[in-house]
């Protein structure tokens, strides 16, 4: 048995963080589904930027575009929806079979609305209702302006994907956010479930302290800082305040393992997989990393539930002047700079393909 329907069994939901027209269209991701058990997928404008950027698969949809006068944001968005609606009819089965815990498909609001509570909010049910599919998750960044979006999105019943998290106070930040519109909407007599998962980015951890730490800490910071979270929300679904919100009609919002792509070429490429199995949480994992682990991976002991050996790990790299919350701040902010750098060149990409397009049909 692959290690990837191991890693199903095991209760982990395996989604791809990737999409490309190519994919679709070439069967491949309909293959994953079936061979390699995965259950949904992720996207983010880096992915989109390189999918578009390195691909003649959209060109002929361009060229219809910009004939109707499309161009820049909503020439892509166009794109995208295409694309994602595909991705979410391939995993609407899994979605029905599992009664909406799984068969999920994640797109993003524009990263230059990041700090923009309003207009976020107002971009994600647009996008969510032009889509028209109920296994769609709209990502938006769990960052101090995107908290209040996320509690109103959730109030007005858009699923959504919290994106950016780095610590255990951040995740528990976007969690309580998605708690409050839950339990508005109990409040206010309707249906509390929403789908929501919170998307905790572990590789870049490591990336950051890669020259600041001995050897011995080398591809810890991520894991351990994982534990940590993982532990709380474990007791984040066993308090009262969520148990009730569950005993109304509410599912929990689910723990996913974000930037699982090992970076550090001596380390093992599913460093972050082996070490991050836990039944009811969400890894999702760059190609590579998937045809890794299915050709050659191994699980790990399950994840503890009370954090096994997080804090004794934190505790070094405190030891080694690794302030742990000044450094998640820091990556939250130099994250959403990175989407914003990817979403200028994707929009750069649209235009100068437009205008290639264009020239060669006139």
């Amino acid at each position: 048995m692959k290690a990837t329907e191991l890693l199903h069994n095991l209760g982990q939901s395996l989604w791809l963080d990737n999409i490309t027209r190519d994919l679709l269209t070439s069967g491949t991701l309909k293959r994953y589904i079936d061979e390699l058990s995965v259950t949904g997928l992720t996207s983010n404008p880096t992915i989109f930027d390189h999918a578009i950027k390195n691909s003649t698969a959209y060109d002929a949809a361009i060229r219809e575009k910009i004939g109707t006068g499309k161009s820049g944001e909503a020439l892509f968005f166009d794109l995208a929806l295409e694309d994602i609606t595909q991705a979410a009819d391939l995993f609407r089965p899994t979605h029905d079979r599992t009664d909406g815990v799984d068969g999920w498909v994640s797109l993003e609001v524009s990263p230059l609305l990041a700090y923009d509570t309003t207009s976020t909010l107002a971009a994600a049910k647009d996008l969510h209702a032009r889509a028209g599919r109920p296994n769609l998750f709209i990502k938006i960044p769990g960052t101090k302006e995107g908290l209040p979006a996320i509690e109103e999105a959730i109030f007005a019943g858009v699923p959504i994907n919290v994106t950016l998290l780095f610590s255990r106070e951040q995740y528990v930040a976007a969690a309580e956010a998605f708690l409050r519109g839950v339990e508005r909407r109990i409040a206010a007599g309707l249906k509390p479930l929403v789908g929501s998962v919170a998307s905790l980015f572990i590789s870049r951890w490591d990336v950051a302290v890669t020259d600041k730490v001995p050897e011995s800490l080398r591809g810890q910071l991520g894991i351990a800082v994982a534990k940590r979270a993982y532990k709380a929300y474990h007791t984040l679904l066993s308090s009262p305040r969520w148990q009730r919100a569950f005993n109304a009609g509410a599912r929990p919002q689910r723990l996913l393992w974000a930037s699982t792509g090992t970076k550090d070429p001596k380390a093992s490429d599913v460093l972050y997989i082996k070490s991050l199995a836990a039944p009811f949480t969400v890894n999702t994992m760059p190609e590579a990393t998937l045809k890794a682990l299915a050709d050659h991976g191994q699980l790990g002991p399950v994840l503890p539930p009370d954090g096994g050996d997080c804090e004794e790990v934190l505790g070094q790299f405190a030891k080694a002047g690794i302030d742990v919350d000044a450094l998640a701040a820091q990556l939250q902010d130099e994250g959403a700079k990175a989407f914003v750098q990817s979403w200028n060149e994707l929009m750069t990409v649209i235009t100068s393909k437009s205008a290639v397009l264009k020239k060669a049909a006139g």
